[in-house]
């Protein structure tokens, strides 16, 4: 019925390396936890929680995908209740917006887009979302927020470990495991950003 937003600023602290103590001193991540309501750590309490759902929105680049991982991570480590209760989502924001006269579609990949454009015989106007902060309140609405028409994908306990295992690898103090993930993966790559 309620919807909550906490925007943060930027990048928050890559929880994989940092102590604890220092976790704790950092603005953002205090701010996440005092929203969440339910502690951290072993002093988690998930019968304080203040929401049922926590909805991780981030832009749909390569820089939203870490700040992503990086929330996740610290979900993950610090308040694990979360996704094993099936409260952590993820929301997916469009990368496009597909127009023809009066018809508004939203694209989630270049792939969408290309199919949209051909639905509409390549006479469309395309804007892409370098970030939410493009989008005006109602489009930001009708493609995160608004219940009936946004699209979230629950967060699972595997697909934690997994970024947690992938985050650890890439941004972890271990060189090694970081150029073997690199060696075996640059040629997925399709949306670098330099």
């Amino acid at each position: 019925k309620y919807q909550a937003i906490l925007p943060l600023k930027g990048k928050i602290l890559n929880v994989a390396k940092a102590h604890i103590n220092k976790m704790l001193a950092n603005v953002e991540i205090r701010t996440l936890i005092t929203a969440i309501g339910a502690g951290v750590g072993s002093n988690f309490d998930i019968g304080n929680l203040r929401y049922h759902r926590i909805i991780v929105m981030t832009d749909a680049d390569i820089d939203g995908a870490h700040i992503r991982t990086l929330l996740l991570t610290f979900l993950y480590r610090y308040m694990k209740p979360l996704i094993e209760n099936g409260y952590v989502y993820i929301a997916r924001p469009p990368l496009y917006r597909v127009k023809r006269g009066k018809t508004v579609k939203y694209a989630f990949s270049d792939d969408i887009k290309d199919k949209l454009l051909k639905k509409f015989h390549g006479k469309a106007s395309i804007q892409r979302y370098k970030g939410l902060g493009e989008m005006n309140p109602l489009q930001l609405w009708q493609t995160t927020m608004d219940p009936e028409s946004r699209v979230l994908s629950c967060m699972t306990v595997r697909d934690a470990e997994e970024a947690d295992k992938i985050f650890e690898t890439l941004m972890g103090d271990k060189v090694e495991p970081r150029r073997e993930f690199i060696m075996q993966n640059a040629g997925f790559v399709k949306n670098l950003d330099v």
